[in-house]
């Protein structure tokens, strides 16, 4: 293939990535606005209001351990489309689970939408395979600043999608889980008719345009080897806890403001300047990891978090909880992009697929499990105390990260980083 059909074809992919990316954003974001407000109301116990978070953390995990299995097999464009026709099914589950009161219907559903997330997550690494290694950061952050669209759309869905459901005779939260189906089901479409050539075969063509890769050919490592190579476990210790301390906080904060007397579009606010924070400046991550290096932007990520950490939990005021969810959707941005790049750094093709879903099943177990102790910590001990146990796990992620940056690097160590 020709340097410039190439080129149109990432294009092509790349344009694919971020449409599906927007669409399935936005159908999210509107469900995750109200989940733990749905989880307090079915279950009538408020410690309980993060297992619906939990159980899509836990679902992406063993998902994406699936996919990284799957993919290979069945090629990426099939395997995302799969995935996002069972989002699709989660969707129209959990908005009827939520409408009648069926709590297993509802847990059903999740696990679906669960299911599809771990999909969509993995395309970010669709976009770094058909890209040379120095824009890796930038490709990668094309598929992330996707969600600014469901940043920007999925918080305002909410208020509109429930006045509308309402005057269908629903439950006004069932309108911004049931608004996920239509733009799931096109994001589905979308994704079929885009992704061409197969992304994985166009990988394989890159790699063999580009220069030689820094991973020495040694042939395909096992997980066990790869996961004591600093560059990997440095990686997925830093993006699994960002990506934790991130879905713990965020999704406790709309039960937090229900109680305090805070409308739903004030809620909506908050999650629109999160999102923001998450998605908007994906770009800029991109660029400062190809131009910094991984290891500065996952320090700043890590500081970033740690901050919005102290910044929310200081006020019930709406402009400082915006305050500070924004900050902890742009510490995320910084660090799981960085991260994500420095991990496909690390690998070569015949190790991405395996590799990067035994990583996105580690974020989604340690993402579940905070989300499970956020209910209960919430109940127990109160907002703040969330925010200062997610800084103090934060900082382990600043520890690795700053490590491995100032690291020495002899030429062994360099080839296998």
């Amino acid at each position: 293939m020709a340097v410039q059909d190439l080129a149109r074809s990432r294009r092509r992919i790349l344009g694919t990535l971020f449409a599906m990316q927007s669409l399935t954003s936005a159908g999210v974001i509107a469900t995750a606005t109200v989940l733990t407000i749905v989880a307090a109301d079915l279950t009538g116990n408020p410690s309980l209001a993060g297992v619906p978070s939990a159980v899509i953390q836990l679902s992406m995990a063993f998902s994406a351990l699936l996919w990284g299995q799957l993919w290979d097999r069945l090629g990426r464009k099939n395997g995302l489309t799969i995935a996002l026709l069972i989002g699709l099914a989660g969707a129209g589950l959990t908005a009827a689970g939520n409408e009648y009161g069926i709590v297993w219907v509802f847990g059903l559903g999740i696990i679906g939408i669960g299911a599809m997330r771990a999909g969509t997550l993995m395309s970010r690494f669709v976009a770094a395979e058909v890209s040379a290694p120095e824009v890796r950061g930038r490709a990668i952050s094309i598929v992330v600043w996707a969600g600014t669209v469901g940043a920007v759309m999925g918080p305002l869905l909410v208020a509109p999608s429930s006045a509308w459901a309402t005057s269908l005779g629903f439950n006004e939260l069932t309108g911004p889980i049931l608004i996920g189906v239509p733009l799931i089901g096109l994001a589905s479409m979308v994704t079929f008719a885009g992704l061409r050539p197969e992304p994985a075969k166009l990988a394989r063509l890159v790699e063999e345009a580009g220069p030689r890769p820094k991973v020495a050919p040694q042939g395909t490592r096992a997980l066990s080897q790869l996961i004591r190579v600093p560059g990997v476990y440095t990686a997925v210790i830093t993006v699994a806890l960002a990506q934790a301390v991130m879905v713990t906080l965020m999704g406790i904060t709309a039960l937090y403001m229900r109680d305090l007397g805070h409308s739903l579009g004030d809620i909506s606010v908050v999650f629109a300047a999160h999102t923001l924070g998450m998605f908007a400046f994906a770009p800029l991550s991109g660029a400062l990891s190809d131009r910094l290096g991984r290891g500065p932007v996952m320090i700043a990520g890590s500081l970033i978090v740690i901050l919005s950490g102290i910044v929310a939990p200081s006020s019930p005021a709406v402009p400082v909880l915006v305050a500070g969810l924004f900050l902890l959707g742009l510490g995320w941005s910084f660090s799981f992009i960085s991260g994500s790049a420095l991990l496909s750094d690390q690998l070569t093709p015949s190790e991405r697929s395996k590799t990067q879903g035994a990583n996105d099943m580690l974020i989604g177990l340690a993402s579940g499990l905070g989300s499970l102790a956020s209910g209960v910590i919430y109940a127990g001990l109160g907002y703040g105390a969330l925010g200062l146990m997610g800084g103090v796990a934060m900082a382990v992620g600043f520890a690795f990260s700053a490590w491995w940056t100032v690291r020495p690097r002899g030429p062994q160590t360099a080839a296998a980083d």
